[in-house]
């Protein structure tokens, strides 16, 4: 990696981001699934700070049990203080940990980088409240719980119940869908609140990302053996549902459905489908009268034919460059070539690199027109 470090050093030359660090991370036997995803995380960058933030504040606590995420934390320091700005890490303590945590990645066999983003991002909010928890019921100890969750867990006014703690990682990723179901009979809406860490979209072929969500926002009817229990006509009727964005998230995660389970084979298949993702998303299928504008950083890519065979590589945006992390390497791509990730308008194809994973972060509201 030394030749490949100090080529992408002459590629951005003067270019290269102060205090930045592109750092490949080495592969342990089918590990990609994990380094392509904790590149995305690493250069989602408020999540990054207040990771780096997390570590700071807890160094000192020597005797704290490590778990995933007291190694997350080690590992992000460990790559934003390396004094060389690019090279190659170890992720050796995590994958560890993650291990021994889960029976599901503790095979050499073909993992799902989904699978682990999620299992991650509940694990480390888990680890969060626990924390809160702890230190609420222990007023010694040195950090308060705003500290370590960054915010506050707040009883509502007449005592009865808590609002759930949000840590930071519900501030960066969790958004709020609304399950919608109007019946069609008295008119009456029942709406139903569900939170979310990313979507997952069902996919067609030569689709884009934004016809994929309104998809995922068409109203479906409920009829025949499907209708919906009316708790005001108290009887079985016909009724309509949709799903909206009731508050859309600041880093939008969209899982491509890549992977479907076909009856007749009586095993998955993978999707090469052409979808395109465009670098700037607006999202309308929200509650709010604006479109809210998000910014694509982070792909996380499958490349392979199959759902059990495979490797991950991952795209990343960081300060107006783009690169590409394939485990140990790293190197500088064009921005164009971003579009070569959408996938293949034909069935089959010799190219086999797709987006499965999508990453945007958002810009803010711009009003309708």
């Amino acid at each position: 990696m030394g030749a490949a470090g100090s080529k992408l050093e002459k590629a951005l030359g003067d270019q290269f981001p102060e205090g930045e660090r592109y750092f490949g991370l080495e592969n342990f036997g089918n590990t990609c699934y994990c380094n392509s995803v904790l590149q995305a995380l690493y250069f989602c960058v408020p999540f990054r700070e207040q990771l780096l933030e997390y570590y700071a504040n807890n160094k000192n606590t020597g005797d704290a049990e490590e778990n995933l995420l007291t190694c997350l934390a080690d590992l992000f320091t460990q790559i934003s203080s390396q004094k060389k700005k690019t090279g190659v890490i170890a992720p050796k303590r995590f994958v560890q940990r993650l291990k021994k945590q889960n029976e599901l990645f503790r095979s050499y066999m073909h993992q799902d980088a989904h699978e682990f983003l999620n299992f991650l991002l509940n694990e480390l909010v888990d680890i969060l409240e626990k924390e809160a928890q702890a230190a609420k019921s222990d007023p010694e100890t040195s950090s308060p719980p705003e500290k370590i969750a960054n915010g506050p867990n707040n009883a509502q006014a007449n005592g009865v119940s808590k609002e759930p703690l949000v840590t930071w990682v519900h501030k960066n990723f969790q958004g709020i869908l609304t399950n919608e179901t109007r019946c069609l009979q008295c008119e009456t809406v029942t709406a139903r609140d569900e939170t979310f860490f990313d979507l997952s979209l069902d996919i067609e072929q030569n689709s884009s990302i934004t016809s994929c969500l309104k998809n995922f926002s068409s109203t479906e009817t409920l009829n025949a053996e499907d209708k919906f229990f009316c708790d005001k006509c108290c009887s079985l009727q016909e009724a309509q549902k949709r799903m909206k964005i009731k508050k859309p998230p600041h880093i939008l995660v969209i899982h491509l459905k890549r992977f479907k389970y076909i009856e007749q084979l009586g095993r998955y298949k993978k999707l090469s489908y052409r979808v395109v993702f465009p670098l700037e998303l607006k999202l309308s299928n929200t509650m709010e009268d604006a479109d809210i504008e998000y910014s694509l950083f982070a792909v996380v890519v499958h490349v392979g034919s199959g759902p059990n065979h495979g490797h991950y590589v991952s795209l990343v945006k960081s300060h107006n460059h783009w690169l590409f992390f394939d485990d140990e390497n790293v190197e500088m791509i064009d921005e164009s070539a971003v579009q070569t990730f959408f996938g293949s308008a034909q069935e089959y194809s010799s190219n086999t690199d797709h987006g499965y994973i999508l990453f945007y972060e958002s810009l803010g509201a711009s009003s309708k027109s």
